[in-house]
């Protein structure tokens, strides 16, 4: 396990390298001019030049590049020209409310999905497949961002039961001291329960939206991965052998067909990642993604980057532990490590 885990990390560098290099052009090649945005539009030319060359992007590519990797290489990450403040704290500052959101939301398309899925594929035909067909039908089809605007129409402005969609914490509350970055958290080892239920119903609607848009691929691989199992050899001997039913379907079948759902939860958790750009926007939530967007509109080359780069070591770590669960529920996958 610890050989596989090293050849993971050591193919995951160059990679790393890819994306510092595509990020870095691709910042450079879009529309605008950082020097003329923050120069004002009553701006002369004279004083375009002065700040672009204040901020350095009068040099030539390469020597910008140099001095970007340079900076990386000491963990400076720069600094954001929009708020005058360090790229790298502004993203450990933002990066718990994203995750947060992002994990309650996979969480609820978990406990939902799973167990809809197994259902569907043991009672082919039955009412609960039909459920499972159109629920991952309607999932993939709508917009993240047309689910979140729905849910905010009916259940706060027509029906009130929820709150504004105006961030983490509704304006009669305070925020918990920090201690995890998560406010469902650190509320309660604060003992502040009102925090708690604030920063709870301000959660929901914004996970039951990426829930929503993350529950039909996980229901669909679930159910399909569990017919496969179900109609193979091992569960026809098992079966014959006089097991209960139940037994069948947890022991023999449910672990195995665990290997593609897994894989299918790691593509969803990056999808998850990317369509939180736009439930921030919509819900207001302060994260990284909605702190990207707000740069990219400035041209605030910076937080660009250092989204982009965050990204990608999630994603690094989160293939990682998928390949570490492949061991744990596969002994195969170790040997073969």
């Amino acid at each position: 396990m610890l050989a596989m885990i090293g050849k993971r990390l050591l193919f995951a560098i160059p990679s790393l390298i890819g994306v510092v290099i595509v990020t870095f052009l691709l910042t450079r090649a879009l529309p605008g001019d950082p020097a003329a945005y923050f120069a004002g539009p009553a701006a002369t030319k004279e004083a375009v030049d002065q700040i672009r060359k204040k901020l350095g992007f009068d040099k030539p590519l390469i020597e910008q590049f140099v001095r970007y990797t340079n900076d990386l290489a000491h963990g400076d990450l720069g600094t954001s020209l929009t708020t005058g403040q360090p790229v790298a704290a502004e993203l450990r500052n933002r990066l718990p409310a994203s995750a947060e959101l992002t994990l309650l939301g996979l969480v609820v398309s978990i406990v939902i999905a799973i167990p809809l899925g197994v259902l569907a594929a043991t009672r082919p035909g039955s009412w609960i497949d039909h459920l499972c067909r159109v629920t991952t039908t309607a999932g993939v089809s709508l917009p993240v961002f047309f689910t979140g605007l729905v849910l905010v129409y009916l259940f706060y402005f027509r029906l009130g039961w929820s709150p504004a969609p105006l961030g983490r914490l509704d304006v009669f509350a305070s925020a918990p001291p920090t201690v995890t970055g998560f406010y469902l958290v650190d509320t309660l080892i604060a003992r502040d329960f009102e925090a708690f239920r604030s920063a709870l119903s301000q959660l929901i609607l914004p996970a039951v939206t990426l829930a929503i848009f993350s529950l039909a691929p996980i229901a669909r691989m679930t159910r399909a991965s569990m017919l496969a199992v179900l109609a193979s050899d091992f569960v026809r001997t098992a079966r014959a052998s006089g097991l209960s039913p139940g037994k069948v379907i947890v022991t023999y079948a449910f672990r195995n067909a665990m290997l593609p759902v897994i894989t299918t939860l790691s593509m969803v958790f990056s999808f998850l990642l990317g369509a939180n750009v736009l439930v921030e926007k919509v819900f207001a939530w302060p994260g990284i993604g909605s702190y990207a967007v707000e740069a990219l509109i400035a041209s605030d080359f910076a937080p660009v980057q250092g989204f982009v780069l965050t990204m990608a070591v999630m994603y690094v770590l989160l293939n990682l532990l998928i390949d570490i669960l492949y061991g744990v529920i596969d002994p195969r996958v170790r040997l073969e490590g």
